[in-house]
């Protein structure tokens, strides 16, 4: 017997933006982010091979947790400005919420926008009682965007052997 797993991926709106889907044409945006040095500087730059892995692996996570990552679309212009995720790791009952802006379009809101969007879903829609966001040392734009979310810091941890900053935010 086979069995046929379908994910819906939630359409969100933002003033601004559409939060979609993960289509193939996208792949060669979200490859070159992270093939860029200066992009990808707090993860690590990756290849073309490994890019198709995290994308694929990102569109994923909608089957197997009803959560995962969204592209950010501007809805005047339909271009494709970064992405955005509320998802879960392996081992973890805490939903976590990830931004990634492309170079071209940083300094102008974007992730702050759409992460309000996306903790507005995750608290509103799915229940979540916290969501965390996981940010390298010296990331400061990031960290401003937890901020200004209103996440706390909450502690020090270690992603993939790198140190990293643990910020919180839970439930009204």
């Amino acid at each position: 017997m086979t069995h046929a797993f379908t994910a819906s991926v939630p359409i969100l709106e933002t003033e601004r933006f559409a939060l979609r889907e993960y289509r193939a044409t996208d792949f060669d945006s979200f490859a070159g982010h992270l093939a860029d040095p200066e992009s990808s500087a707090h993860l690590g730059a990756a290849d073309r091979q490994t890019a198709w892995r995290i994308f694929s692996s990102h569109a994923g996570l909608w089957l197997l947790h009803g959560a995962g990552w969204w592209a950010i679309e501007d809805k005047q212009s339909g271009q494709l400005l970064g992405n955005i995720g509320a998802f879960f790791r392996e081992q973890s009952a805490v939903m976590e919420v990830g931004w990634n802006t492309y170079r071209a379009f940083w300094g102008k809101g974007i992730a702050n926008e759409a992460a309000a969007a996306v903790l507005k879903y995750a608290f509103d829609v799915r229940r979540e009682p916290a969501v965390r966001a996981l940010v390298t040392s010296g990331n400061h734009a990031s960290r401003r965007v937890a901020e200004r979310l209103g996440m706390a810091y909450e502690m020090e941890t270690e992603l993939h052997g790198k140190p990293i900053s643990s910020y919180m935010i839970k439930r009204a």
